[in-house]
């Protein structure tokens, strides 16, 4: 699993260590990790102080790869934020599909009801026209019978 983390130095045990800061979930979809979590590099491993990295962990944990994040950072920039894109509009964006999602929902409710509705008046229709068959039919029996 990829992850955003911080170099950090323990100074109890004079190693440099990962502090996760958020775990990516999907690809365009990342959960910061709200509780201080660390991995130690282990001895020998040097880093910059503060170095922001990504690091991909095995699913015991252990580190597979890490890499500088600047340029994926420069890309995010890149992608989103020179676009003027930002949270707020991305909020907006979101409530104003969730507002279309429930219109349309409301018009296709209307709409189905509608659509049963009708059908109740067609089914209506039809006995009417079956009602007026059978009648007019009784009334020529009656007259033939008088005949």
């Amino acid at each position: 699993m990829l992850y955003l983390a911080q170099v950090h130095k323990n100074e109890f045990l004079d190693q440099y260590q990962l502090r996760l800061l958020a775990r990516q979930e999907a690809d365009y979809l990342w959960t910061i990790i709200p509780e201080e979590a660390f991995i130690l590099l282990g001895k020998g491993n040097t880093m910059s102080k503060n170095l922001l990295v990504l690091v991909e962990l095995s699913s015991q944990g252990d580190i597979e790869k890490i890499e500088d994040a600047s340029s994926w950072i420069l890309n995010i920039i890149q992608t989103y934020l020179s676009t003027g894109m930002t949270p707020e509009l991305l909020q907006q964006e979101v409530e104003r599909a969730e507002e279309w999602r429930q219109t349309l929902t409301l018009q296709n409710q209307d709409l189905a009801r509608r659509t049963l509705e009708l059908e109740a008046r067609r089914e209506q229709i039809q006995a009417l026209e079956e009602s007026l068959k059978r009648d007019k039919n009784g009334c020529q029996k009656d007259k033939s019978d008088e005949v």
